[in-house]
């Protein structure tokens, strides 16, 4: 595949094989990387040029990386959980130690208004950054900045952490 081919294939097609990963994942960084990283390979592996034959490759390919990402994920996960378990086996006392520092932290967010509660379990549960979750509620960045720094000081306050 020449230069100006390889142009052609990646003009015409990157946008699609991108759709198609965010399609399945949700998640637009993966897809982004998953179609430079199937065009990377394509190029890499100098194939005669067949439009209708590069086509079907790219969509094997990109289903491919995205199937091989979600194991390497899974076993990530799996190796993370087996982690932990062992951590909580062999540290009882750190276990009733956690359990009653989860029950005052339970306690504590039922004392934030429901607005920063929300706010602040975006931000710190799921990992969202103030900017999507300023998106999703309809506020201004500031606004969710504010709202979760305000929780994280009635938090401490709460749980005497507050010197």
């Amino acid at each position: 595949m020449t230069k100006q081919e390889f142009k052609e294939c990646f003009d015409l097609y990157f946008s699609a094989i991108r759709k198609y990963v965010y399609y399945r994942s949700g998640d637009s960084e993966l897809a982004s990387d998953i179609a430079q990283d199937v065009f990377l390979k394509l190029w890499e592996k100098h194939l005669p040029y067949e439009v209708q034959g590069v086509k079907n490759l790219l969509y094997k390919m990109a289903s491919d990386s995205f199937v091989s990402h979600l194991r390497k994920k899974a076993v990530h996960y799996k190796h993370e959980d087996g982690i932990k378990l062992r951590f909580e086996l062999n540290n009882d006392a750190r276990s009733s130690l956690m359990e009653e520092r989860k029950k005052s932290y339970t306690q504590a967010l039922q004392y934030l208004k429901e607005p920063n509660r929300s706010t602040f379990l975006m931000n710190k549960m799921e990992g969202l950054t103030h900017r999507e979750i300023a998106s999703r509620l309809g506020l201004s960045v500031k606004a969710v900045e504010k709202r979760v720094a305000k929780s994280v000081m009635l938090l401490k306050k709460h749980l005497n952490i507050l010197k």
